[in-house]
């Protein structure tokens, strides 16, 4: 009998050793975990998907809403049908309504992106808020939501099809064409046609009288219309693109703020944050850097992030010339100026 204690108690001793020899094999057995913080993050954005995103986007619910939160240590992996082997599952978060993955870090933790990470399904893949240019947590929900709209994009039938008979990848299958596009954007006379076209367009978004916005909107239109004609055909499609593609998503960043702001409240969780901030703040002040890049616009070194800005007050202006272009953005793809009404 003491000889089994005895050899009991040596195995005891000796797996002890080997874990503290192998701290690795601890941290295998033991899942990490969500923060609080980032769960309420994370919830509150997914709340005001299904509460408000139909009412700005017609079938946004069904587009998936895969996130890959990335933390200085690991990843976590939420609503995400097909994670891949290299996850594990730590639960199924009830507050989350999701079961909940991690795997060590393999991303930037100031990333904010989308595209098919894990498994080939479009991925959110978004850093804490406080590592992030956001910092704060009702701007980074904005932002998840911004990401969220292009998984709305990429969802819809033909997508991919439609994006490569753009015929502007040059032979790069990995989609970093999207980035990497040579764009004139060093051009002298490009500067000149930014710069100007920019500050059209804000005039145009501040006009306060009818007559004041079409005679703005006329000014602005001859300007575009003249920037198309300077533009190769395939730079005009890249721009287009860009338009339609990264300018909505800024876009809607301001106009899910704003329905946040006027038919929405927070949860309890979410208003006790130390860095809460009400959504009407959140979009009156997307709006404000909107204008604020149109009017200093400089394209020689905002390069593509000067068309987030374009788009995002084409959008503006759309709102108030045709109320109804939503309808037609998902199905008629790529080119913003489509759903101007036709010139007089």
């Amino acid at each position: 009998m003491r000889t089994v204690k005895r050899r009991a108690l040596t195995a005891s001793l000796s797996l002890i050793i080997l874990l503290l020899l192998n701290p690795t094999l601890v941290s295998a057995q033991t899942p990490a975990s969500l923060s609080d913080i980032d769960r309420v993050r994370l919830a509150e954005a997914f709340r005001i998907a299904d509460s408000l995103g139909d009412q700005l986007w017609r079938g946004w619910s069904k587009a998936p809403f895969a996130v890959l939160l990335v933390t200085p240590d690991n990843e976590f992996l939420v609503r995400h049908e097909q994670p891949s082997p290299d996850f594990t599952l730590i639960n199924d978060d009830r507050l989350l309504k999701s079961k909940v993955y991690f795997r060590k870090r393999t991303q930037p933790i100031n990333l904010l992106a989308t595209f098919p990470l894990v498994g080939g399904v479009p991925t959110i893949v978004i850093g804490q808020a406080e590592n992030t240019a956001k910092k704060t947590s009702s701007p980074w929900v904005i932002t998840l939501l911004h990401e969220h709209f292009h998984q709305l994009q990429s969802s819809q039938p033909g997508y991919y099809d439609d994006v490569n008979a753009l015929n502007l990848t040059r032979g790069d299958q990995t989609g970093m064409w999207m980035l990497n596009y040579p764009f004139p954007y060093d051009w002298a006379e490009m500067k000149e046609h930014f710069s100007r076209l920019s500050k059209l367009l804000a005039d145009a978004i501040n006009a306060k009288t009818k007559s004041d916005f079409a005679s703005r909107f006329s000014a602005y239109l001859k300007q575009r219309r003249e920037l198309e004609h300077t533009l190769s055909p395939d730079d005009y499609r890249y721009l287009s693109f860009q338009l339609w593609q990264e300018g909505i998503a800024r876009y809607t960043e301001y106009r899910m703020a704003s329905l946040a702001a006027s038919h929405y409240w927070p949860t309890k969780a979410f208003r006790a944050l130390k860095d809460y901030q009400p959504f009407a703040r959140v979009a009156e002040q997307t709006k404000e850097n909107v204008l604020a890049e149109l009017k200093n616009a400089q394209l020689g070194r905002s390069q593509r992030v000067l068309f987030y800005a374009l788009g995002a007050g084409e959008g503006l202006l759309l709102d108030r010339l045709n109320p109804r272009w939503r309808g037609r953005y998902l199905t008629e793809k790529f080119y913003l100026d489509k759903y101007f009404p036709p010139a007089k």
